[in-house]
Order: C-alpha cells, then structure tokens, then sequence
C-alpha cells in the first residue's frame, strides 16, 4: 500500500493533507514549495497542515555516476547553452526572493535520486520527511554535494536528527526501494508525469511551481469545502 492509500480517507475540516510528487533535483520543486509556504502565512487563520513528500524520478535511467548538467539539459530538452545560462540566472533570482540559494555551476551534475527517495521514504516513518526533503533541495542545489552516495546521504540525514547507523542500514540492503517504486508507479498511473505536483485533500491539484497567490486560493477553498462536508 503506497502513503496515499496508507491514509485514505477525509481529513478533518482542521487539517489539510498535501502530497507534494516531487524530485530533489528538480529546481521548480523547491520554488513551488517556497511559494507553497508563502501562501501558508497570507491564510487569515492558521491552518494545520499534513504534509507528504512523493516520490518521482526525473531521470530513473540516470547512471550511478550521473551527467553534467548542461549536456543533459541540452540533450534531454534540446535547449541551448544560452538557453540554459538564462535559466539559470532566472531561477537564481526567483530562488533569492524566496530564501533559497542556487549556486550553479558549468560542473554541476545531475544525479540519479532513487537512494534519496528510499531514504525520504524511511524518513516519514520518523516524522522527518520534510526536513530532510528540505535539507536534500540544500544539498544538491546550494552545496552541491553528491547526493546518490550513502556516505553523503547519511551525513545528510544525520544533520536533521536521523539516526545515521540506521540510515545507512536502510540504503545498503533497499528494504524500502520496491514500496519506493510502488508509489512511483502509482502517481504515473494517475497522470502525474511532471512535477512538482500539489494534490491537497486528495481531491484539488496544483501543477508546477505556482505563485503563492494561486496556492492561497486552492488552500481557501479546500478548507471551505472540508468544513461543509
């Protein structure tokens, strides 16, 4: 059973479930998280949130070793260097205006994540998993770190307060990777074939990195339509 259906069911009209189909490589996810939290503060009253980190490989097939950015970028999506610096630079400024720091660089890599996503995976048991997805986007983007080694993962996992001995016990024998594939597959039968994804209540969808004010809107009338139901 995948974390959607682990919880079926409806919410109670004081919280709202939101599964976020995410990649820890993936820039838009961490925007479309920032400006999620944005619209948290504009609410006119606070509101509990149940927050669930999903699983989706940009890049399933990537080699262990990875690819340089750029020549990914460019033959996956057949855009320019020039193409890619601006997108760079832009992501850059709308990462700086939302608290996050990019720190892109010619030799940056994009990596295989499936060790990360088993690793979030463990980390919900834990009640861990957004710290550690947040500590991941970090990683990657801003410190640039390999984030498809168990020796980094670990040490990442360690910095949010996960017991790094058992972290590493989960990567090295995969006991969490068919459930990891399991949900993978599960979002991709239900369209999900681009993120980031916002599904709220199970029931309301937000597709990329949308302003704070699109995700203010979708939170109000989620929790409207709880209330009555």
């Amino acid at each position: 059973m995948n974390q959607a259906e682990a919880s079926a069911g409806s919410p109670s009209s004081e919280v709202i479930q939101v599964d976020v189909v995410s990649d820890v490589v993936c820039p838009w996810c961490i925007i479309g998280y920032r400006q999620f939290e944005k619209a948290l503060t504009l609410l006119e009253e606070p509101v509990e949130v149940r927050l669930r980190w999903q699983p989706f490989e940009l890049n399933p097939q990537m080699p262990a070793e990875g690819q340089n950015l750029r020549e990914h970028l460019v033959q996956k999506a057949g855009i320019t260097p020039a193409q890619s610096e601006a997108a760079r630079a832009r992501l850059t400024t709308l990462g700086d205006s939302l608290g996050f720091t990019f720190n892109f660089d010619d030799s940056m890599r994009i990596a295989n994540t499936f060790l990360a996503h088993q690793l979030l995976h463990w980390a919900g048991e834990h009640k861990l998993q957004t710290q550690l997805k947040l500590a991941l986007f970090a990683a990657y983007f801003t410190q640039r770190r390999d984030i498809n080694t168990i020796d980094e993962l670990v040490s990442i996992a360690e910095t949010v307060g996960l017991p790094g001995d058992e972290a590493r016990r989960v990567l090295e024998d995969g006991r969490y990777a068919q459930a990891v594939r399991t949900e993978e597959r599960w979002w991709l039968e239900r369209e999900i074939t681009g993120v980031p994804a916002f599904i709220f209540n199970q029931r309301y969808s937000v597709m990329g990195a949308q302003d704070a004010d699109t995700f203010l809107k979708v939170l109000n009338k989620t929790r409207e339509l709880a209330k009555q139901a």
